[in-house]
């Protein structure tokens, strides 16, 4: 039987992976959105129409005019069973502390957004000191700015400071004022909150709303509501969802690995005890079934530790991937029954997968291997074995191709991984038959001053390749996997931030500080070239989505054109980007060429519906969005909308909730948060993949180590010291890994090579290739590390003792 010493390393490698695919799948189950404080006490929630399709699970819904919201309004308000139907509108309002927004670093979204009082309602929230604003210039704020009812505060909007008076106070972020305050601030509408009657029940009622509404919304009651979740939070889960599930499928497919290579190791060392078996009258379907108990064993009880472990660890888990910007603020961690299923199926299926192919090696011994005292290899790997590792790397060069020749970098990314994947599984699949040139490549740093010692190691890696691949194997896995996705995270950044700041023609770019965005009086402070973003939504019947969400950038059509590198006029002219129903089109967004003759019809983010007439089209790359428009119509049509940037020759002296920063400065910041949580999540994986190479590793070295003690000690008869024998086992631990460096290395270079490629494809331009050498030094060098400790520590107790006259026993491997 499988003892507990050559389990070890298998037991540690699946109780990890499912205590990280418990914590995961535990926080995964947590992950459900939540209902916003401001809208608790709504039991029932109406929505505007959803809009653009089902993959845009970020796009604004289209609003509702003022017009049609009042109408709803009443008519939802005559249900039976509704005490109010509260329109919510929001808009940005922030307020200034010491002349300046107040730091937003883990502020939620919401604390810089302000509504109408009535809709304080709709969330319970109640006055803890003063009265409500009932007049404009009066306003509601959270009590933990520290402020007093009757002081003065200045609220930042998007038309620029503006003077308040703070009435009252509540336990709640953002700020409130008057109705009428509210609707010019904010015309649209996307929310009618339902505050019920007491014992009303809320489905019946969305039953009777759903009749109202009929086709222009979504009725939304109970834990439906969460659909309502600021979108900068779903957008946070969200992320945080991708890297919990990629963290639990890495822990499963890199744990079948190690446990794959441990498996097949152990019984390369049970070789002689199996032919026993089979020399007494076992057959090779007991044999297998053998193995296969063993590893079912293993799997069972590591997945118990695993479970335990990982549910134990998944509440300080999940604070922090709050902290570090992986799930919003609401997120709290639940227990669920299916996360617990999941994961004590993972530790036997985990385990069963992984000795699959090492069970049908031992009942492909015979029972001649008991009488053999030689542990030298006889066996070459068989040819289903090199055609499948060959398939894998034709699979892979294909998808490696495709990464070079991808114009989309979602596409090309997707290509990537799966190549790298096909490459690592093939070389692992190929290391007994490329360890040998290998090491012939590597003959000359081996033979270089080490004499008889060189000598053992190149001999005994050419001789025990199957040992030597076993435990180059994690080291493959790990560094290419390491090198691929660090690099191609640091390339893509690299190559989008200069594609960036080549496009703008300036020499300084005003930018919000501590703010979302910048005021209309910021603006005019700095006497540059501004865009002014906004949501419209497509409304063309003939269009192939309904309600598709646009990207609009207000503009002043001279400036914008001086100030944009790559703007290209292919029909039309930007100089006619006048009055108030214009517009500036893609390329892709017509359908012919030329000018369209038909109106193009969009809903602005006050509800109204205005056909715009089409002045000019313009390349896809010439602008960062989907049309352009005046500035001012912007500004009718959405008054809460927020400069994103402005662009300037000279450097000035930044307004107030502003502040002024070089072109290459801007290009790396404008995706400073969310590049952060991709650079945290690349060094999440690499952690994860590192961890368990390393443990691989150090479980291989130690069963080799207790494996080879004759053959040390012969060494040590021969005439070697102590310090020579302990110089050759590091000198094998060195080689392997350098082995396992030098081939993943060259396979997550191939994949580097193609993203390079695919990224010039993107860009138009020469992209350079970023290599990670912090990480490909940290990560060769901690399995460096733990391979040399873990051979070299059994050893220095095996030699502790003078050596004693050994049976000469031929033990090459």
């Amino acid at each position: 039987m499988l003892s507990v010493r050559r389990s070890a390393g298998a037991f540690v490698a699946v109780a990890i992976g499912v205590a990280l695919v418990t914590a995961a799948t535990l926080l995964l189950a947590s992950g459900r959105p939540q209902v916003p404080d401001r809208l608790a006490q709504a039991a029932v929630v109406v929505q505007s129409p959803e809009a653009g399709t089902a993959a845009d699970s970020f796009a604004p819904t289209r609003p509702w005019s003022a017009t049609r919201a009042a109408e709803l309004v009443g008519r939802l308000a005559g249900l039976p069973g509704v005490a109010a139907a509260v329109p919510d509108r929001t808009f940005y309002a922030q307020p200034l502390v010491d002349g300046r927004p107040p730091a937003t670093d883990g502020q939620r979204e919401d604390a810089h957004q302000g509504h109408g009082w009535s809709s304080a309602r709709l969330g319970g929230l109640r006055l803890t000191a003063g009265e409500p604003p009932r007049r404009p210039g009066e306003v509601v704020v959270d009590r933990a700015l520290g402020l007093r009812s009757g002081a003065a505060v200045t609220l930042l909007t998007a038309a620029g400071p503006e003077a308040y008076t703070v009435t009252g106070l509540v336990d709640a972020p953002g700020v409130h004022v008057a109705d009428e305050v509210a609707a010019a601030l904010a015309p649209g509408v996307r929310v009618i909150g339902l505050v019920l009657a007491p014992d009303v029940d809320p489905e019946q009622l969305a039953v009777a709303a759903r009749g109202v509404v009929g086709g222009e919304g979504r009725v939304l009651p109970g834990d439906r509501r969460g659909a309502l979740e600021p979108r900068g939070d779903a957008r946070t889960r969200w992320i945080g969802m991708q890297v919990l599930t990629a963290t639990a499928a890495l822990a499963g497919f890199v744990t079948v690995f190690v446990a794959a290579s441990t498996f097949a190791f152990t019984v390369a060392q049970r070789r002689r005890e199996l032919g026993l078996l089979r020399a007494v009258g076992a057959t090779p379907r007991q044999v297998r079934r053998m193995v296969y108990a063993e590893a079912l064993a293993v799997g069972a009880s590591a997945g118990l530790v695993g479970l335990l472990v990982g549910a134990a660890l998944a509440p300080a888990l999940g604070r922090l991937l709050v902290d570090v910007g992986f799930e919003p603020a609401t997120f709290r961690v639940r227990y669920e029954h299916w996360p617990v299923a999941v994961s004590l199926t993972a530790g036997p299926v985990i385990a069963l997968l992984a000795v699959w192919s090492a069970s049908r090696r031992a009942a492909r011994v015979r029972p001649l291997e008991a009488l053999r005292e030689a542990a030298v290899e006889q066996r070459r790997i068989g040819r289903l074995r090199v055609a499948a590792g060959a398939l894998l790397l034709a699979a892979g060069a294909a998808l490696s191709l495709a990464t070079a020749t991808s114009d989309d970098a979602r596409d090309g990314a997707t290509y990537a991984l799966y190549a790298v994947m096909a490459l690592v599984t093939g070389a692992t699949v190929l290391a007994p038959a490329v360890v040998g040139p290998t090491v012939r490549l590597l003959r000359s740093p081996v033979r270089r001053r080490g004499g008889a010692i060189g000598l053992l190691v190149r001999a005994g890696a050419l001789t025990a390749t199957r040992r030597t691949a076993s435990t180059a194997a994690p080291v493959l896995l790990t560094v290419a996997f390491a090198v691929l996705v660090s690099g191609m995270v640091l390339t893509t950044t690299a190559a989008y931030t200069a594609g960036r700041a080549d496009n703008v023609n300036a020499g300084w770019v005003v930018v919000p500080d501590r703010a979302p965005g910048l005021s209309d009086r910021a603006v005019a402070a700095t006497g540059g070239t501004a865009l002014l973003p906004t949501t419209v939504f497509r409304t063309d019947p003939g269009a192939r989505v309904k309600d598709l969400p646009l990207i609009a950038l207000g503009v002043d059509p001279a400036g914008f054109a001086a100030a944009n590198r790559v703007l290209t006029v292919v029909a039309g002219s930007l100089d006619d980007l006048l009055g108030d129903d214009t517009v500036v089109l893609t390329a892709s967004a017509v359908s012919a060429v030329g000018l369209p003759p038909e109106p193009y019809p969009v809903v602005f983010a006050d509800g109204e519906r205005v056909s715009l007439r089409v002045v000019a089209v313009v390349t896809d790359n010439s602008i960062p969005g989907d049309l352009l428009l005046p500035r001012a119509v912007v500004r009718a049509h959405d008054p809460s909308a927020l400069t994103s940037a402005v662009y300037v020759r000279d450097r000035i002296d930044p307004p107030i909730g502003a502040r002024i920063v070089d072109v290459a400065a801007w290009a790396a910041e404008a995706d400073r948060a969310e590049d952060r949580l991709v650079w945290l999540f690349t060094l999440l994986l690499i952690g994860v993949s590192a961890g368990y190479g390393a443990i691989a590793v150090a479980n291989t070295v130690l069963l080799a180590a207790a494996g080879r003690a004759a053959d040390l000690r012969l060494v040590r008869l021969a005439g070697a010291t102590r310090r020579q024998v302990l110089w050759l086992v590091t000198a094998e631990s060195a080689l392997v890994v350098l082995i396992g460096a030098v081939l993943g290395g060259a396979v997550a270079f191939a994949g580097l090579l193609s993203i390079r490629a695919g990224l010039a494809e993107q860009v138009g331009a020469p992209v350079g290739l970023v290599v990670p050498w912090p990480v490909i030094g940290g990560v060769v060098g901690f399995c460096l590390l733990l391979a040399v400790v873990a051979s070299v520590l059994p050893t220095w107790r095996l030699l502790r003792h003078r050596p004693a006259r050994s049976p000469v026993g031929v033990i090459a491997g």
